[in-house]
C-alpha cells in the first residue's frame, strides 16, 4: 500500500481521544501478549518494561501517529529515532506481524468491541503496516549500511 485512503485516516485520527486516555493501558496489554514469546521478550529492556517507561513510550509514539497520521512529516525525528533504536536492538521484519498480532486485539481488548469496532481494526491493521513498512524499509538501510562501514 503506497497511501492510506482517507477513511482510514479520519478513523485512526477519530480514535486519538481514545488512545490519550488509554494508550498506556493499550501497550501495557500488548506487551503482555508480545512476551508470550520469549525470543521477543530478551529483546526489550525489562526494567523499562517494569517501571512502565517502555510502555508510556510506545503509548505516546502511537498517540503521536494517530494525530499526524494525515501529516507524516511531522513524525520523521520520531521514526528516525525508532529506526537507530530497533536497529540497535536488533529488530527485523519478521518481528512486525508479531507486534500487530500483539497490538490490534489489544486495542480491542482495551476499549471494547462497540469502540474498537472492526473498521477501527481494519484502519489500524492498515496504518500500522503503513508506517511497519516504511520502518522496516529504513531498516534494512541502516543494517545495510552498518554492514557496509
Amino acid at each position: 500500500m503506497t497511501q492510506l485512503t482517507a477513511d482510514t485516516i479520519a478513523i485512526v485520527k477519530a480514535t486519538a481521544p481514545a488512545l490519550r486516555k488509554h494508550g498506556v493501558e493499550i501497550t501495557t496489554a500488548m506487551y503482555a501478549r508480545l512476551f508470550e514469546d520469549a525470543s521477543i521478550k530478551d529483546m526489550f529492556d525489562q526494567a523499562a518494561q517494569e517501571s512502565g517507561e517502555q510502555p508510556k513510550r510506545l503509548a505516546a509514539a502511537i498517540l503521536g501517529y494517530a494525530e499526524n497520521i494525515d501529516r507524516l512529516q511531522a513524525l520523521d525525528g520520531a521514526v528516525a529515532r525508532m529506526v537507530q533504536r530497533h536497529v540497535e536492538t536488533g529488530v527485523k521484519a519478521e518481528h512486525y506481524p508479531k507486534v500487530a498480532e500483539a497490538l490490534l486485539p489489544a486495542i480491542r481488548d482495551v476499549l471494547g468491541a462497540e469502540v474498537a469496532t472492526d473498521a477501527v481494526l481494519d484502519a489500524w491493521g492498515q496504518a500500522y503496516w503503513f508506517l511497519a513498512n516504511i520502518l522496516i524499509g529504513k531498516e534494512a538501510q541502516a543494517y545495510e549500511d552498518a554492514e557496509a562501514a
